[in-house]
């Protein structure tokens, strides 16, 4: 259970490490844009007022080409300088006319067309330039101004370690607080499954609530399980003490037969000895089906809806136990009369299904007098369930006790039919196992039994 823990308590830190350094992207990227936006449009504004300067100090001098060039010159120097001390590496041409002629040009190694655009062809290469120019008309004098916006500076790596240097430092200060908080999240989980694996094995008791809404559903599930498990384990134990009890009478009988066959000397009687083999044999018929009839009543009992049920036609698998049931018929000379509707296939479990059938048609032979009729009849129903009828003519069972022969091993009193009291109790959890109900009812004319078996509508 630890490298689990351990697992997940790492997965956590990363998503944790993973998280911030997505957010200290997303926070690099909006920056990168915001500040090549703000540094275009403050350089731009800057570009314009140096520009409006420059032509405020040649105005006086505009009339002597010469002196324009060197006011020109000195005052670029001093900008040269200054940008110089501050380390600042962008380009910037100072042009300077009047009446046409070019008197002044700083950067004349520059080509004649700069890109004033981001989206120009040229500042895919290189950076774009912001252009400003200013005239005086009494003079006739016109400065243009083109400085160069340096912003892919930011796309290279040592900007973006720059950018992502803060994060980079801070990352093991913000996983430390966060490996204390997860360490402490996974607390009170850790606690449940201590409480967990100090239990012992026969202990299924519910577990105790959980004071945080996170793990409510976890300890729900868990107590489910549980409440599963334990109806799991008392079922076992009442069909171990059900099956050592009522076995316990033929196995006796079997035992007793036996040892009187062997103890039986030579000079016996025939009829005495044929009369212990036919104890004998009727002890081992009665072990045997009553071995089945446990093994049909635990393979019943299952949950519906535990497994994923394929669909059968009902009318092939009743037709078929009917065909197998049939050679009893004929023992007893019972017709069995079967009308079925037309019916599309439905989720079924086949063996339980069998299981029901079998026991239906089985006790409504069973207890019809000779040369009786027994009616199966499936039908559709108006809300879209499916009807199974069983309909006999024999002794039928009184209402006071048609709640009490769905109870393991009760026979009526005064029945003269061998049988264990489980085949009632079978057909039940098997009509349950395939979503439908039973029910007892009086047959045609208040004569025999009828039974109705009623499927759910199918869903979807």
């Amino acid at each position: 259970m630890q490298p689990d823990q351990s697992s997940l308590f790492r997965r956590l830190m990363l998503g944790f490490g993973a998280v911030i350094l997505l957010v200290a992207l997303a926070g690099m990227i909006y920056v990168v844009l915001e500040a090549r936006a703000s540094q275009r449009s403050r350089t731009a504004a800057e570009n314009a007022a140096h520009a409006r300067e420059l032509l405020m100090h040649l105005s006086e001098v505009a009339f002597d080409p010469a002196r324009v060039r060197k006011a020109a010159e000195e005052i670029e120097q001093v900008r040269v300088e200054m940008f110089r001390e501050l380390d600042y590496h962008s380009q910037v041409r100072t042009r300077v006319w009047r009446s046409g002629e070019l008197l002044y040009n700083s950067r004349p190694e520059l080509p004649e067309k700069l890109p004033l655009s981001i989206d120009s062809p040229e500042a895919r290469t290189t950076n774009a330039w912001v252009q400003a120019v200013d005239k005086d008309a009494a003079s006739g004098l016109v400065v243009e101004r083109t400085h160069e916006v340096d912003d892919r500076w930011m796309l290279t790596l040592s900007g973006v370690t720059f950018l992502l240097r803060s994060t980079i430092f801070s990352l093991p200060l913000l996983l430390l607080p966060a490996w204390l908080i997860i360490a402490l999240g996974l607390k009170p989980l850790r606690s449940i499954a201590a409480v967990i694996e100090n239990r012992s094995d026969q202990d299924l008791t519910p577990l105790p609530a959980s004071p945080y809404r996170e793990l409510t559903p976890l300890v729900t599930s868990i107590n489910h399980l549980m409440a599963r498990l334990r109806r799991r384990i008392e079922h076992e134990h009442e069909f171990l003490s059900d099956a050592a009890h009522e076995l316990k009478t033929p196995l006796a009988a079997i035992q007793i037969n036996a040892h009187l066959l062997q103890t039986m000397g030579a000079d016996a009687a025939p009829e005495r000895k044929a009369e212990v083999a036919a104890g004998l044999r009727q002890g081992v018929t009665r072990a045997n089906h009553l071995a089945h009839q446990l093994l049909a009543l635990e393979r019943a009992r299952a949950e519906p809806g535990a497994e994923a049920l394929p669909a059968l036609s009902l009318e092939t698998l009743v037709r078929d136990r009917l065909a197998a049931a049939a050679p009893l018929g004929l023992q007893r000379g019972i017709e069995i009369d079967f009308h079925a509707d037309d019916l599309p296939p439905r989720p079924l479990h086949q063996e339980s299904l069998w299981a029901l059938v079998d026991n239906l048609i089985g006790n409504a032979i069973k207890y019809s007098p000779e040369g009786g009729c027994l009616a199966v009849q499936l039908m559709s129903q108006p809300d879209g369930g499916v009807r199974l009828s069983f309909a006999d003519q024999g002794p039928g069972i009184p209402d006071a006790m048609r709640q009490r022969v769905f109870e393991r091993f009760y026979r009526i009193p005064g029945q003269e039919q061998t049988g264990s009291g489980l085949g009632l109790a079978i057909a039940e959890r098997a009509a349950a196992r395939n979503a439908a109900s039973i029910r007892l009812m009086d047959g045609a004319d208040g004569q025999g039994l009828t039974v109705l078996v009623d499927f759910a509508p199918l869903v979807g």
